[in-house]
C-alpha cells in the first residue's frame, strides 16, 4: 500500500509540473481570467472525482490522499508566489505590451500566442472597435487587456472642458425584489415612512410592485417596477 500512496505523489506531482508549463507554453490568453493554479486544479479535481464516482475498483482511500495531497500543492504554490519573485514571474507571468506607441508589436502577440482576430476580440470587449484609436494595450496577467486611448480618440474629462467637478457618489439600494434594505435605507438617513410617502408620489401603494429602488444624493429615488 504504500508503494501505491508513493506512485500516487510522484504522479500528481509531475502532473502537476506538467500542466503548468502546457500552460505557460499555451500562453495566459488561452485559459481567459482564470488564475493558471486554478486552472489545472478545476482540471485534475475533475478528473479525481470523476474517479471515484465512475471507477467502482479504485480505493476510495487512494483518491482521498490525491485529493488531499493536490490541495497541499496549490497552497505550496500559492505560497511561493507570495513570497519567491523568481516562482511568480513564472506561475503569474507579466503584464505584456502588445501595442506601443499606436504599433502592434507583433514579436509580443507572437510569444503569447495571439493573432490580430484575438487582439481585436479584446479591444472590442473594451469598446474600442479600431486599433488605429490605440495608443497602448497591455494584455494582463488573466488574459484580459489594459488600453490606453490616443489623445484624439479618448474620452475629454471635465477637467478637459473646464468644468466643475462633481463629487463621486454610490447609489445605494433601498428596495430589492419588493422587500425594503433596512441596513442600507439607514445609510441615506431617511426612515420607512418617507420611503413609503417617495413611492406614493410615483403612484406605486404596495412595496411588493417594486424590483429595484436606488437612492442617490445628486438626483434621488430611482425605482423600477417589476
Amino acid at each position: 500500500m504504500l508503494k501505491d500512496f508513493v506512485h500516487i505523489t510522484l504522479e500528481l506531482s509531475a502532473s502537476f509540473l506538467v500542466l503548468l508549463g502546457i500552460i505557460k507554453i499555451l500562453g495566459k490568453s488561452q485559459i481567459g481570467e482564470m488564475h493558471p493554479l486554478d486552472f489545472i486544479t478545476a482540471i485534475v479535481l475533475g478528473e479525481l472525482v470523476g474517479a471515484a464516482v465512475y471507477e467502482p475498483k479504485v480505493n476510495i482511500f487512494y483518491i482521498i490522499y490525491a485529493l488531499f495531497f493536490w490541495a497541499l500543492l496549490h497552497l505550496a504554490a500559492s505560497y511561493l508566489t507570495l513570497k519567491l519573485n523568481a516562482v511568480r514571474y513564472y506561475i503569474d507571468d507579466t503584464p505584456s505590451i502588445v501595442i506601443r506607441n499606436g504599433k502592434i508589436d507583433k514579436e509580443t502577440l507572437r510569444k503569447n500566442k495571439m493573432d490580430i482576430n484575438q487582439l481585436q476580440n479584446l479591444l472590442r470587449q473594451k469598446g474600442v472597435f479600431s486599433i488605429k484609436e490605440v495608443a497602448y494595450a497591455i494584455l494582463e496577467r488573466d488574459g484580459s487587456c489594459s488600453i490606453m486611448k490616443k489623445p484624439e480618440y479618448d474620452t475629454p474629462t471635465l477637467a478637459d472642458l473646464g468644468l466643475p467637478v462633481k463629487t463621486a457618489e454610490l447609489p445605494v439600494t433601498v428596495i430589492l425584489d419588493g422587500e425594503i434594505i433596512k441596513d442600507n435605507l439607514e445609510l441615506t438617513g431617511f426612515n420607512e415612512k418617507w420611503l413609503k410617502k417617495e413611492l406614493e408620489k410615483r403612484g406605486v401603494r404596495d412595496i411588493k410592485e417594486v424590483l429595484l429602488a436606488e437612492w442617490q444624493q445628486s438626483s434621488g429615488l430611482y425605482v423600477v417596477l417589476q
